[in-house]
């Protein structure tokens, strides 16, 4: 049987530098759709998981077009509402060797920023749903987004829905406004049944503790998850991506998982060579650990299906992580990279 997982969160198209060009450099630019949200969203379909965005898009050709985009992929996007104002952006700076990727967000006063879901709306926008999710995004964009975001989990936990939450921290939408972060981010972490996130995250919202000093990223993650678990009653899990970056071209993923009663699962990095794009990937990672849950793989084999999912995304150009379950599991399986005939 099918679980419904709704997603809340901005479409936004994306405006990149083709190839390795800095933004502008040729003056012309490539566009697709994207979103940690709808990244999210799009995988889970593909999986063949009833997989709905819930928010607003702008009543014109831009949010029209995000909106079919997502249709296109088998994302449900009947609460995708269009409305008065502009289609949320972002520009991306493609990175090569030593040059990082750059993201410049120009999301000012959109259709989804200005006109939020309102509390009571959402029963009707979770009904039917197994899981929500839900990132940290959108409480950065505005007070009225973190009210949103606040108001959706706690209607999620009232209706026995489970919900997902990533942390993904924006420190460059925060700084816009004078919203707190610490305070607003750990009351949203405490409505999550399952966090991504890592030990920055964790003492971004509880100070720095322990974890501090550890010099092994992997045990970092689980100090911090005990801290998180003792702070949070409701969260079971604490999920994240482990990563070195040798270059734009060459990175090492890995990847770990933490539970309330103690379990602990690690994945030792391995390489991510000739990256095509690395935007999303940890949406991919997302996705493909609530595919497992949703899938009653079990901790550990979710997390290997998760980070199977994000190896491959960076493989992909754009947002979307356009894989499928045959090709993620090939990957965990060993498969060969030669070409299939």
């Amino acid at each position: 049987m099918r679980q419904r997982i709704v997603c809340f969160g901005e479409v936004l198209l994306r405006l990149s530098a083709p190839g390795r060009e800095r933004l502008l450099q040729s003056g012309r630019l490539e566009a697709c759709v994207g979103g940690a949200e709808a990244n999210v969203a799009v995988s889970l379909a593909r999986f063949g998981h009833d997989a709905a965005m819930v928010g607003r898009i702008a009543d014109n050709a831009l949010g029209r077009a995000a909106a079919g985009e997502l249709r296109r992929h088998g994302v449900d996007v009947a609460a995708l509402l269009p409305g008065p104002g502009r289609q949320g952006l972002y520009f991306l700076t493609p990175g090569a060797g030593q040059r990082p990727s750059e993201v410049l967000y120009d999301r000012e006063a959109s259709a989804f920023a200005t006109q939020p879901p309102a509390p009571a709306d959402w029963a009707g926008l979770l009904a039917g749903a197994a899981w929500l999710h839900v990132s940290g995004v959108t409480p950065a964009l505005g007070q009225a987004c973190a009210d949103a975001t606040l108001a959706a989990m706690r209607a999620a936990r009232a209706s026995g829905i489970r919900v997902s939450m990533d942390g993904n921290f924006r420190p460059s939408l925060w700084a816009r406004w004078p919203g707190d972060p610490r305070a607003i981010l750990g009351g949203l972490f405490a409505e999550a049944d399952l966090l991504f996130a890592d030990a920055r995250d964790i003492a971004l919202v509880l100070e720095p503790g322990a974890e501090a000093g550890a010099v092994d990223p992997v045990e970092r993650f689980f100090l911090a998850a005990g801290r998180a678990f003792a702070a949070f009653p409701a969260l079971q899990r604490m999920v994240a991506t482990v990563r070195r970056t040798d270059s734009s071209d060459e990175h090492a993923l890995g990847a770990v998982l933490a539970d309330r009663d103690g379990g602990q699962h690690r994945l030792p990095p391995q390489a991510v060579t000739g990256i095509v794009d690395r935007i999303g990937a940890g949406d991919a990672f997302a996705a493909g650990v609530l595919h497992g849950i949703l899938e009653g793989l079990g901790d550990a084999a979710s997390l290997r299906f998760g980070l199977a999912a994000a190896v491959l995304k960076h493989s992909i150009p754009g947002d979307f992580n356009l894989v499928d379950i045959g090709e993620v599991e090939a990957l965990v399986a060993g498969g060969s990279s030669d070409v299939k005939r």
